[in-house]
């Protein structure tokens, strides 16, 4: 017989492993086996002192016991749990809190970003569970690394876990727990809502079967639309380090002169190498190659790295990097998927069959089927950008600017920045200027506004503007949020034409930016935008439009 060992206790990894060691001998002696994960067991052994609902536990035969009881007397409790041990049926109400303790929660939350929306979806997380009077731990899986990080204790001790990415995550400490999964907006801005969902929708996740995150849908084809919007944020978020850190160095290197890195063997030249010859020379590759792992795993790596460098060779730019990385994460999943081989022969699948074919197969359709026509539309492209003229340009940046406050670090101004993004590889440094401006603005705009209309705002709220203010400063568009998720009718329109402005007025007076964050900060870097006193003007006056417009349509009846 299976056996698997679950704690509803608190205890440390030390003791936990020590049981676990002293219970597999025990059933060892009794011709029976501890199995790894909780599907693969026939009983589960519970120890606490009171048996919590947990769906996952339908089906096996389930014994409770206490930690110490299992501690002290390893055999004699495997000889109890064979002989006593029933049937367990789930009830409906599977993510309920016992009636003598507060509900146990454990989220994770990771944005494409990981900066804003990481972090504000875990506070308003937090906020909200201890308001019910819950016990809750949120681990942010931000651009630096996991944070307070949810140890196997609080894992087992969790009545539901909580996720909240808009990125592929490793999932598989969770296995077997009750699950459920949305994004970073709406636990941001839909909190309670989410939660309410969470206690009727949750699922056992099992971490063999749902290897993405994004598998949680309520239907087939918006999963499917989730799972896509998902897997390019997963690259766009691996990419962006590599085209900070690449557009910081460039940006340096003109601080010698904008043609000074021409001349071989000087510091300038060295700073281009390191900036344009090498950290954006990987911007593509990388974007490609963590879609295809976003897609297939591990299998779609190699594949989409390579798709990746062949769409940069073949100047098929940064288009051609998300059709590889999407075409290399398919054709990996379906070899894998679908290419079966003897048990014998199975190790050869991640390190021969796959990489090899895949690989192969992605080449050949960049090079004789993709790279062309997408190289000649990104050419047409930057020649059009580069050959804007005024009118045109205004254009572009109100577009740029209105998509950029739209949503606020939603999927539509995910999708103007990744486009600002994607042409810096190109040297097409106007829209990125347009882009980060008007992003500046939604933030900037709800602090000025509380500045300027006190009377019209709560306590929270002028402290909410004060916090805003600084984050619109950071390029952090979603200090917004809260107003937005307050008053999104007077909110978002107010932004959206103060970014409007902001947007085309960069583009008119020609600014050019290298990186592509940093927000106010960016202009520590000497060279990193240019013409900068005019690239201030368009941001104060974007904020400012957005600020006084709201300030005048607010109500007062609003204020507490």
């Amino acid at each position: 017989m299976n056996i698997y060992l679950h704690s509803q206790e608190k205890r440390g990894n030390a003791t936990l492993f020590l049981l676990k060691q002293m219970v597999a001998k025990a059933a060892a002696q009794q011709n029976h086996q501890v199995a790894a994960q909780l599907q693969d067991a026939d009983m589960v052994i519970v120890l606490g002192q009171k048996l919590n609902n947990n769906p996952a536990f339908a089906g096996k035969k389930v014994y409770l016991t206490t930690f110490e009881q299992a501690f002290n007397a390893p055999e004699a409790t495997i000889q109890q749990a064979v002989a006593n041990a029933s049937a367990y049926q789930a009830t409906d109400d599977a993510a309920a809190p016992a009636a003598d303790r507060p509900l146990n929660i454990v989220a994770v939350t990771a944005c494409p970003t990981g900066v804003a929306h990481t972090f504000m979806a875990a506070e308003a997380i937090s906020t909200y569970c201890q308001k019910q009077g819950w016990n809750v731990k949120v681990e942010t899986r931000g651009q630096v690394g996991a944070s307070n990080l949810i140890s196997p204790e609080d894992v087992a001790a969790a009545d539901l876990v909580f996720i909240a990415t808009d990125i592929d995550v490793d999932l598989s400490k969770f296995d077997g727990k009750l699950m459920y999964h949305t994004s970073t907006g709406l636990a941001l801005k839909k909190t309670a809502q989410e939660f309410d969902k969470a206690f009727k929708e949750a699922k056992p996740y099992h971490h063999k079967q749902d290897n993405s995150t994004a598998a949680k849908a309520d239907s087939k084809e918006k999963g499917e639309k989730k799972g896509i919007y998902s897997h390019l944020m997963t690259g766009v978020s691996h990419m962006l380090p590599m085209v900070v850190a690449g557009g910081l160095i460039i940006a340096l290197s003109f601080v010698f002169g904008i043609e000074a890195f021409k001349q071989e063997g000087t510091l300038a030249a060295a700073l281009m190498k390191i900036g344009g010859g090498s950290a954006f020379a990987l911007m593509i590759p990388i974007l490609s190659g963590y879609i295809a792992y976003s897609i297939a795993d591990r299998p779609g790596l190699t594949p989409g790295l390579v798709g990746g460098m062949l769409a940069s060779s073949l100047g098929a730019g940064f288009i051609g990097g998300i059709i590889s990385g999407f075409l290399a994460g398919y054709v990996a999943k379906a070899i894998n998927d679908h290419v079966k081989l003897p048990q014998t022969m199975n190790a050869l699948k991640p390190i021969l069959i796959i990489p090899f074919f895949s690989t192969l197969i992605v080449g050949l359709i960049m090079i004789y089927i993709v790279g062309e026509p997408v190289a000649w539309l990104m050419n047409s492209m930057t020649e059009f950008l580069k050959g804007m003229q005024s009118g045109s340009a205004v254009v572009l940046g109100i577009i740029l600017g209105a998509m950029m406050c739209f949503d606020m670090g939603g999927p539509i101004n995910k999708a103007a920045y990744t486009f600002g993004v994607g042409l810096l590889a190109s040297s097409s440094y106007l829209p990125m200027a347009a882009v980060m401006a008007a992003g500046m603005v939604p933030a900037l705009g709800m602090g000025i506004a509380t500045f300027i209309a006190r009377k019209k705002f709560t306590a929270n709220e002028l402290e909410g503007g004060k916090a805003s203010f600084v984050l619109g400063l950071c390029f952090i568009s979603e200090g917004a949020i809260p107003f937005a998720a307050r008053d999104p009718m007077r909110v978002i329109p107010s932004c959206m034409l103060g970014g409007a402005l902001t947007g085309a007025l960069s583009m008119v007076f020609g600014v050019q930016l290298m990186a592509p964050h940093g927000g106010i900060f960016v202009l520590a870097i000497p060279g990193a935008i240019q013409p900068v006193l005019l690239y201030l003007v368009a941001i104060a006056a974007g904020s400012i439009l957005t600020g006084v417009l709201y300030a005048m349509v607010k109500p007062k009846t609003l204020a507490a």
